[in-house]
């Protein structure tokens, strides 16, 4: 099988589907909130709960034994527990736009919109800031087919990996039959991205041909002081130690049920193990969606197969975007390098080798 990017190499390269960011940094703030659109009509839903400490909204709506069938977004946030209220927010400017499963007259929907949150409390310096229903908004306005804006914006506002700045990342492909899957997923994560051996980023492996700059080994100097940093910063009874959690996205044109979504969830979690380590820990929320939006036809077992394989490795390479496109952030709470600050020799790509002689 072969595989390629999408045209954007993101999330909306699933024809449909809108993004939207909503962020708030300074006066105390650093935080945000992303949300997926569903297309007209929604789309069939699954998910797939790892993490041992999990902030979630309705996603009990989405297993298969339920009645629900589909979703008409899904929101990711920080803010904690709290930042689930900017669900109240997506949801209102749905139900403002007719959009929603129908409870009988005109007009009368109600929305589905399951999400899940990160931690980011207190890292702007206030720790009583987080998202609610106007930042819900704010991103829902912002929702575009456009490409995947990637870094730290939206619900990567915030978002750390292990001691690193985290970020919102996307990646996309498309199968030998023309299916397309991408994921979008904000990294957030008590593990981290990098090789403490090397100082590379394990999700750089697992790129497609010429998607990610030439990287080398970084200098060990620089490997030494991201070891000491990410100690640092993970002490117990240290800071915020612990508080982590990466969430996503993956969506598919192809017409999926329930249970196939979910395990389509479960799949982009083994490719979160492989970018982060480690995953899913106690203090890990780690929750990742899946969006079948029912354009191209029902898979057989064998393009089922290859659905799943390509959706692990779009979720690894989303977490390379992130990492990748994050930029070093400082707030009264502290300073936290991006990986192209923390090992810049990285970056120097080889061009040419060089043999001195003798004469």
């Amino acid at each position: 099988m072969t595989t390629r990017p999408g045209p954007t190499n993101s999330l909306t390269d699933v024809a449909g589907l809108r993004v939207g960011h909503a962020s708030r940094r300074g006066d105390g703030w650093l935080t945000g909130t992303t949300v997926v659109l569903s297309p007209p009509g929604g789309a069939v839903a699954g998910v797939d709960v790892r993490g041992g400490g999990p902030g979630t909204r309705d996603t009990d709506l989405l297993d298969p034994r339920n009645m629900v069938e589909r979703v008409h977004a899904v929101v990711l946030s920080g803010g904690s527990a709290f930042g689930l209220g900017s669900v109240d927010g997506v949801m209102g400017r749905l139900f403002d736009d007719g959009v929603g499963l129908p409870m009988g007259a005109p007009g009368e929907v109600v929305p589905i919109v399951p999400g899940a949150v990160v931690f980011d409390l207190g890292r702007g310096g206030d720790f009583a800031t987080h998202p609610g229903p106007q930042l819900g908004e704010q991103a829902y306005d912002a929702a575009t087919s456009d490409p995947v804006r990637e870094g730290a914006v939206g619900a990567g506002t915030g978002s750390v990996a292990g001691g690193l700045k985290g970020a919102v990342g996307s990646a996309s492909a498309v199968l030998d039959d023309g299916t397309t899957v991408a994921a979008l997923v904000v990294v957030n994560a008590l593990g981290s991205c990098v090789d403490p051996a090397t100082g590379e980023l394990y999700a750089v492996r697992f790129g497609l041909p010429g998607e990610f700059p030439p990287l080398t080994v970084p200098d060990p100097h620089e490997l030494d002081a991201a070891r000491q940093r990410a100690a640092d910063l993970a002490t117990p009874g240290g800071p915020r130690y612990g508080m982590a959690t990466t969430i996503g996205v993956v969506a598919t044109d192809l017409t999926l049920t329930k249970a196939q979504c979910a395990k389509v969830s479960g799949i982009a979690h083994d490719g979160m193990a492989r970018g982060i380590r480690p995953t899913h820990t106690m203090f890990d929320g780690d929750t990742v969606f899946t969006l079948a939006t029912g354009e191209r036809e029902a898979p057989d077992p064998a393009a089922f197969h290859a659905l799943l394989g390509a959706a692990g490795d779009c979720f690894t390479r989303a977490i390379g975007h992130a990492l990748l496109s994050a930029e070093t952030t400082a707030t009264p709470a502290g300073t936290w390098r991006s990986y192209r600050d923390a090992f810049p020799s990285a970056f120097t790509a080889v061009t040419s080798t060089s043999v001195t002689t003798g004469e």
